[in-house]
């Protein structure tokens, strides 16, 4: 621990000022959703855009990057992650309406994005209400639920690259497809602009209740989990390749695959990022027998596993 704190000292000399906020050793995992895992050597949380901006710029090009959100469909490797994490902070998080317009930095939580649209009686964007995450991650994945995803009602969005650059895009250039976009993966989004339609805030909120409902009778959600585990493959469901290769209640340690939706991994007391990930790959590997169909991860793990 004394050479990782030296090693994380080290560092943080070589790394440029900045108006925001840098600490050594930040813990990540017990910050995540499933409440698993390692260390930031080093988390910064930029003030604002130029902050980001401007410390990328003098960022050294040997110091590895990573970016998080709010930790709803990640997991951090109990190794921890080597590097700078960047997490962009409340300064991030506005969302206001302009028109049928809704301008929101890429920290604001997707449900919070929905319940702005509906109070201005813009509808389109109940969907968000149902997906566990923030704008930015929701961007880059081109999330979606309930018949709806992200490509439905984006007009554009700011991001940040590693050298400091900012770029202005639209839909045409991220070309969004299922749970993908060709964001480059050096981009941090920062601010997004989504549109709606003309609707009625009554008849909005009747539908969010109804995405709330059906979400709560059917996923975990009082549970430590990560969210959606694995992408459906084309023309099938993952719950139902995972039920059927007899992983439902599976367990590893402290992770169990959810009972109430096998989709879903849960930490159900004590688990360490690797039982999550393990019983992730045990799934994966059950289903391939039972079915030829090779599942692919859709929570993002990120760092070091222990060896």
């Amino acid at each position: 621990m004394a050479a990782a704190a030296r090693k994380s000292d080290s560092l943080i000399e070589r790394l440029p000022p900045t108006r925001g906020r840098l600490e050594a050793g930040a813990p990540l995992g017990a910050q995540t959703w499933f409440g698993a895992g390692g260390h930031a050597e080093i988390l910064f949380k930029p003030e604002d855009r130029d902050d980001l901006s401007d410390f990328l710029k003098g960022l050294p090009r040997d110091v590895p990057v990573t970016v998080i959100g709010i930790g709803s469909n990640v997991l951090i490797r109990d190794g921890g992650i080597e590097g700078v994490v960047i997490r962009l902070g409340k300064a991030f998080g506005n969302a206001a309406t302009i028109g049928l317009e809704v301008h929101c930095g890429a920290a604001a939580l997707d449900a919070n994005v929905a319940r702005v649209a509906q109070q201005a009686g813009i509808a389109g964007l109940e969907f968000l209400v149902g997906i566990p995450g923030s704008v930015g991650g929701a961007i880059v994945m081109n999330a979606g639920a309930y018949g709806a995803e992200i490509k439905d009602v984006f007009v554009s969005a700011e991001a940040v690259d590693m050298r400091g650059a900012i770029h202005v895009v639209d839909g045409n250039a991220l070309a969004f497809s299922y749970r993908h976009s060709k964001a480059p993966g050096d981009w941090i989004f920062t601010s997004a602009v989504l549109r709606g339609t003309p609707g009625n805030p009554d008849v909005i909120e009747a539908r969010m209740n109804e995405i709330r409902s059906k979400r709560d009778d059917a996923q975990p959600l009082k549970t430590r989990t990560g969210g959606s585990t694995f992408k459906n493959p084309p023309g099938q469901k993952a719950w139902e390749l995972i039920d059927k290769a007899g992983c439902r209640g599976l367990k590893r340690g402290g992770a169990m695959v959810s009972v109430k939706h096998c989709n879903f991994l849960i930490n159900i007391g004590g688990a360490t990022a690797s039982d999550l990930e393990d019983l992730g790959e045990e799934v994966r590997a059950r289903v391939k027998d039972a079915s030829g169909i090779e599942l692919q991860w859709e929570i993002r793990r990120l760092g070091r596993r222990l060896a």
